[in-house]
């Protein structure tokens, strides 16, 4: 379990694909202890496993499933991919709970800037359209961020100059594709109502 706040950014380095199988290695500044190894990581909102680690380079294996379900199916060397380590209980979440379970990607369809700020309006995919809600949360390429209006095809984020400096959002640009993961309490509660429970 995540909670969207990013600290840390990476590089891809190597991506070896075979057979429907992935093995990515990426270059970051971000420190990992041995006993850190198996640990969760989100890798832009996607959660993997770290199996290996050497100097300042992180390996990872991907799916068949989250290479479909995710933007990772076509990355290339030298893309920018968010990091952050899963939370440790009793510590302080300033985001909100993002499990690393992205449920689809979408595409930027517009970006303004607004001072400092960006709003950037994503494509509204039309199978999760009721898991977006004005003010809820989202999880936009593992950062928590918060819905500010809804429109007929597309939903809007802000994001403030802190968060895109972080972040492989200051990289967005019209046409590029990211993952999203819907808020886990929507998903929940939409389907107690489906199930009339």
């Amino acid at each position: 379990m995540f909670n969207g706040i990013i600290t840390h950014s990476g590089k891809i380095k190597k991506i070896h694909k075979k057979n429907n199988n992935c093995v990515l290695e990426i270059e970051s500044k971000m420190k990992f202890k041995n006993n850190e190894l198996g640990s969760s990581i989100s890798c832009s909102g996607v959660c993997l496993t770290l199996e290996r680690k050497k100097s300042n380079i992180i390996k990872f294996y991907l799916s068949k499933e989250t290479l479909n379900r995710s933007i990772f199916r076509t990355s290339k060397i030298n893309d920018i991919i968010n990091l952050e380590k899963s939370m440790k209980f009793g510590y302080r979440i300033s985001g909100h709970l993002v499990q690393g379970h992205v449920d689809a990607t979408t595409v930027v369809n517009k970006i303004v800037h607004v001072g400092r700020s960006w709003i950037i309006y994503f494509k509204m995919p039309k199978k999760f359209k009721k898991y977006i809600v004005e003010k809820g949360s989202i999880a936009i390429n593992g950062v928590s961020l918060t819905i500010a209006k809804i429109q007929k095809n597309n939903f809007q984020i802000s994001v403030v100059p802190h968060t895109l400096k972080l972040t492989n959002l200051l990289k967005l640009k019209t046409k590029d594709t990211v993952n999203v993961e819907f808020d886990i309490f929507a998903k929940y509660i939409k389907n107690f109502k489906k199930n009339g429970n």
